[in-house]
């Protein structure tokens, strides 16, 4: 009888793997939420929006971009980590909240067990602006004022423990200046614009379009090499701060926990748009770069760059209230 019970109970548990795979297989089957933890019309809201629109068209759910600001992404990066691990709810995470926020603030998360790495699948640098009123024309220049103005110079990011805003400390730490940090809730430059914060340091996506229209000056880029959306903007690295390197990249993560066979297809589906003419041409002119790595290439840059960014922030004695 004992032998009978337990073959039933294997043949109902197997029934009940074999539903459970092919309810993964068939995922998904109602709208999937694509969070993204900043506002609407920054470079990370843009493309997470390219890619939601791919996604929708391959697999005949709406996938909505939800923007969940505050905290430079971390608010967002919450919301996924508590989420039901059923691929409803994925995100699209910069590398601010998951990186460079770990060594300045206690968060509710922890990046490498509390999330599910899918691909990181765009890199890009930031780019020093200002206003077109300010005498400024290179890093050099920028300096010297800084020098002649004391206390009179601000810089503007999208936010406190971002990318852009450890590169500002870090080059004011390197280059012996002081300003202030103005943080913002995602990219806004409509200040450098207007004058009202001289200087700006934001994603090459936000800022390059305004470059471009004459609307700000760009004095330098970010990344160790000159970035091909804009060949004639020196790096930091050629104006005097070799091996100076900050930039962004734009993940797909889920909660702890999600399905192998959700991972994949998420996954695959996302190197798929990165192959797309169109869908490359446009992040071309936005100033990034394909990447497309695997979930254990994601895990581990997420793992290589805590303790990297916690040297920096500590090197540059950075606070988290700057």
């Amino acid at each position: 009888m004992h032998s009978i019970v337990r073959a039933l109970a294997g043949c109902l548990l197997a029934f009940g793997l074999v539903q459970h795979a092919a309810a993964q297989t068939n995922w998904p089957e109602k709208p999937v939420k694509l969070v993204v933890g900043f506002t609407a019309g920054s470079a990370t809201d843009v493309t997470a929006r390219l890619f939601a629109q791919k996604f929708t068209e391959a697999w005949g759910q709406p996938v909505v971009v939800e923007n969940v600001t505050g905290n430079s992404g971390a608010i967002g990066v919450d919301r996924v980590a508590k989420a039901t691990p059923d691929g409803y709810t994925l995100m699209w995470s910069g590398n601010a909240a998951i990186t460079i926020l770990p060594s300045m603030q206690a968060l509710p998360f922890d990046p490498l067990k509390d999330l599910t790495p899918i691909s990181t699948s765009l890199v890009m640098p930031s780019v020093f602006v200002v206003n077109n009123d300010l005498p400024v024309k290179s890093i050099a220049e920028l300096i010297a004022y800084a020098k002649a103005n004391p206390g009179k110079l601000s810089y503007g990011t999208p936010g406190v423990g971002t990318p852009q805003h450890i590169a500002g400390e870090l080059f004011a730490h390197l280059a012996g200046i002081k300003m202030e940090h103005i943080p913002y809730r995602g990219a806004n430059l409509t200040d450098v614009m207007s004058g009202v914060v001289p200087l700006g340091i934001q994603n090459a996506g936000a800022a390059m379009p305004l470059v471009r229209d004459g609307r700000v000056r760009g004095i330098a880029v970010t990344s160790l090499k000159r970035t091909s959306s804009a060949p004639d903007l020196p790096t930091l690295a050629e104006q005097g701060f070799p091996g100076f390197e900050a930039t962004s990249w734009f993940a797909l993560l889920g909660p702890a926990g999600l399905p192998k066979p959700i991972v994949d297809k998420v996954r695959a589906e996302s190197l798929k748009a990165l192959a797309d003419p169109e869908l490359k041409k446009k992040i071309a002119a936005m100033g990034l770069d394909l990447v497309g790595s695997t979930p254990e290439e994601t895990r581990a840059a997420i793992a290589a760059d805590i303790p990297k960014w916690a040297k920096v922030i500590k090197d540059a004695g950075i606070k988290p209230g700057q």
